[in-house]
């Protein structure tokens, strides 16, 4: 009986010691778990099961318990009743965590939509596609491949896939639950659509990313961030100190789950190296440069309607919604929505150099920027986008640059093959072999 006291007592000093060094893990865990589920549902109109059964079953997230306010349109989570976190969710400005500064969103506005009724097809209206067959595409090969991107759900959690060859839709599947018309969160993908707006104003001559320098009032001195560019914020090269961890407590989770206004918390970290000396991958520079976005804009309206009346809606990419912070920054690092189709047109917009149907909304050459390899990154990073110039896909075209996110959301860009291939799902690299599947569906095309 006492060595079972003892086993006891040790097993509850290993608890207690547990749950102190996680307790502080516990309010961003209820943050993911409230967040998740104020988008899938208010936004993405998920089933709220279906998002605890897999979006929400990530490690220690899935300790969390999320419940929905539906006439709150909130949803809130905790964990074992400790560390409650609550997300509010408004119309055209998606979802946002409140915290000890804010109980809601701190702005009424959100952005003026031109949604056009559709005429055409895709790509350039959603009035359907065009059946159009291609006697160098190999369908019976493709739809193997396709297959063969959801043959292992338990590993591989594919949900979308669709193919695009020379602006068609050779190739396209849904996982039951999802349809071509369900918004898919499209994590860091957003870093290139940030990126895109500032190749707009670059072509539309409101900017130049070469000169032009956030910091510029700030004393030249050592340690001064004066000298950092809107190309060095593109390239992750601004040499801001930044901690890229998404599984503890680090600078882009406080972000992401703590802050009312993302921008500023790169803005006020320290230099740790001049600009180009080192790359790094940072989720705060995107949010950044979002907030220097907002900048340009006499008023937030001007500000949040950009992104939609240049771009979103230019193109018609009507479902996406890019979610803003409590203080009406889009969070241009992560959190932009879009039906599979309309991530597939985002790609097609770069694979025909900026020209949509006649007109050109950035330079030709702002492809030739984002698709150039930036010192340091071994050859897999441009500017907000990320490359195949090494050969990290040894069996795919070198000239392949992606809007890649988290848990593997993908927009491959293949220019060489006149090739857009989006692949949505809950598990990346090497869990869902991007190498494998990307070959399979080359070598479905002469």
């Amino acid at each position: 009986m006492k060595k079972i006291r003892i086993i006891l007592f040790i097993l509850l000093i290993a608890l207690l010691v547990g749950v102190y060094l996680n307790y502080p893990k516990l309010n961003l865990i209820s943050g993911v778990a409230s967040k998740n589920m104020a988008s899938q549902v208010f936004l993405a109109k998920r089933a709220p099961d279906s998002v605890t059964t897999f979006d929400n079953n990530m490690p220690l997230v899935k300790l969390a318990d999320a419940q929905l306010l539906i006439q709150d349109s909130a949803a809130t989570a905790s964990v074992y009743g400790l560390m409650k976190r609550k997300a509010v969710y408004k119309d055209g400005v998606g979802a946002a965590l409140t915290n000890e500064e804010h109980d809601t969103h701190s702005f009424t506005i959100a952005p003026n939509r031109t949604i056009d009724k559709d005429t055409l097809p895709f790509p350039y209206g959603n009035a359907g596609v065009t059946d159009t067959l291609f006697e160098n595409v190999d369908y019976e090969l493709l739809e193997k491949a396709i297959d063969n991107a959801f043959a292992r759900p338990s590993e591989q959690k594919t949900r979308t896939v669709l193919v695009a060859y020379k602006n068609h839709i050779i190739g396209e599947r849904y996982l039951k639950g999802f349809t071509k018309d369900t918004p898919m969160l499209g994590w860091s993908i957003t870093k290139s659509v940030l990126a895109t707006l500032y190749g707009m104003m670059q072509y539309e001559g409101k900017i130049d990313i070469h000169s032009y320098r956030p910091f510029e009032k700030e004393i030249r001195m050592k340690g001064s961030k004066s000298a950092i560019t809107i190309n060095h914020l593109l390239r992750m090269q601004s040499g801001l100190a930044w901690e890229e961890n998404y599984f503890e407590i680090s600078d882009v989770t406080k972000m992401l789950f703590l802050s009312s206004d993302m921008p500023q918390i790169q803005r006020n970290k320290q230099v740790i190296a001049q600009p180009t000396e080192v790359w790094n991958y940072s989720s705060g520079t995107s949010n950044l440069l979002s907030g220097i976005l907002r900048e340009q804009f006499k008023t937030h309206q001007e500000y949040l309607d950009f992104p939609y009346s240049s771009l979103i809606d230019k193109i018609g990419m009507h479902s996406m919604i890019i979610e803003t912070d409590l203080t009406g920054n889009f969070v241009g690092s992560s959190y932009a929505w879009a039906t599979t189709r309309d991530w597939a047109k985002f790609g097609l917009l770069y694979l025909n150099k900026g020209m949509w149907n006649g007109e050109r909304l950035f330079a030709a050459d702002w492809v030739d920027y984002v698709s150039e390899p930036t010192a340091h990154s071994d050859g897999v990073y441009g500017a907000h986008f990320w490359l195949n110039a090494n050969g990290k896909y040894p069996d795919v075209p070198r000239d392949l640059y992606s809007a890649n996110g988290f848990q593997g959301q993908y927009v491959f860009i293949i220019p060489s093959k006149d090739l857009v291939v989006v692949r949505t799902g809950l598990a990346e690299d090497p869990e869902f072999e991007v190498n494998t599947f990307l070959k399979e569906v080359l070598s479905a095309i002469d």
